[in-house]
């Protein structure tokens, strides 16, 4: 089985309030939209405080051609990378020492924000001492699922070959992807809510974790799902267009979660013989308060079960793919499981679909 070890992470330095976002929201769109202080109360109502980007955001005001944004994303998307996997892989409330990263035998790589070829992980293996023998998997489009995605594509991995140290690397520079020229309502909600960041965690088999781990218990995968809703494609993504990344954000996405999730999760757990009441706490994407809302409503939930989420859509908004990966270090970091526990992790996606992880928390030291 494999095991949540360590958790590492990179934010940018350009930090922005959502008092500011909202200003700057208000200059873009003041002229496409007639009710703009109604639209604009999504920024103080989504319950978020702050959010950091790669740019200043003044930078954002003006058009910028889809070649400079993706040369700007490969650029600062590894750095932060590296940042992150250094952080994971170092991080001394986790582990008892460094993980080596030569030891790291296989590296997924998330992100839906901009592109490269050789992919990232290329670049992150030649700027970092991996053995060159790491195989490398990445893994783009997933958008918003990417992070629990590549957490459940590692479990699988760890089952395979269980001696395996595996790193996840999800990166997400959505600010990137913004259109000034884009005057939507898709792109005035999501100019409400995305914000940039990028997390690595590790995962390995039993006997790396005890050797390595410094938590008193550690989440352990029991077991995945993942689901695509037939016929949702129009639900969220991108289209593209000759300036780049255009938001697909469809307004209905909460009504669709309330109407969708609770199966998937009740047919999930029943399968691993749980329900929903085994479940102490949900790691969950947070895809903005109205997707909280409809986790909390659904799934019978307490608040208190969704702290981790609240917290991080509050301090760094929707950060796509890392966004979870944020939530599993805040937990580790302020909360604890005892042994035999249960926590759900989960995020959804394009597609539209739904990522799923059951994890039991375990004495290991």
């Amino acid at each position: 089985m494999a095991y949540i070890l360590s958790v590492g992470t990179s934010l940018p330095k350009h930090h922005v309030d959502q008092q500011a976002a909202s200003q700057f929201a208000r200059s873009q769109f003041k002229r496409s939209f007639k009710d703009i202080d109604r639209l604009l109360k999504a920024f103080n109502n989504g319950e978020i405080e702050s959010r950091q980007f790669v740019q200043p955001i003044d930078w954002y005001q003006e058009h910028h051609s889809f070649e400079e944004k993706n040369n700007l994303y490969v650029e600062k998307a590894l750095a932060h990378a590296k940042e992150a996997v250094f952080h994971c892989l170092h991080e001394t409330a986790f582990l008892t020492m460094p993980v080596p990263f030569d030891e790291i035998d296989a590296l997924f790589f998330i992100s839906s924000t901009g592109l490269s070829t050789p992919s990232l992980d290329v670049k992150l293996m030649n700027v970092l001492p991996f053995s060159p023998y790491t195989k490398r998997v990445p893994i783009w489009g997933l958008g918003c699922g990417g992070g629990a995605a590549g957490l459940s594509r590692a479990y699988e991995y760890i089952r395979a070959y269980p001696e395996a140290k595996v790193l996840v690397v999800a990166c997400e520079l959505c600010s990137l992807t913004f259109q000034p020229q884009d005057q939507s309502k898709s792109n005035l909600i999501g100019t409400s809510l995305f914000g940039d960041g990028t997390a690595a965690v590790l995962l390995t088999g039993e006997k790396a974790a005890s050797k390595y781990t410094r938590l008193k218990t550690v989440p352990k995968v029991l077991g995945t799902q993942s689901v695509t809703m037939k016929d949702s494609e129009d639900v969220m993504g991108w289209d593209f267009t000759a300036d780049g990344f255009r938001v697909i954000f469809s307004r209905d996405i909460p009504s669709i979660i309330s109407g969708w999730l609770k199966e998937q999760v009740d047919q999930f757990l029943h399968q691993l013989g749980f329900s929903t009441e085994d479940v102490s706490v949900f790691l969950a994407h947070p895809g903005g308060k109205k997707v909280i809302d409809a986790y909390l409503e659904s799934l019978s939930l307490q608040e208190h079960q969704l702290f981790s989420s609240k917290e991080v859509l509050k301090q760094h908004g929707n950060m796509s793919s890392a966004t979870v990966l944020y939530v599993m270090k805040h937990f580790l970091e302020h909360q604890s499981l005892d042994a035999g526990q249960l926590g759900l992790c989960g995020a959804l996606g394009p597609g539209f679909s739904s990522e799923l992880l059951l994890m039991k928390w375990e004495g290991l030291s």
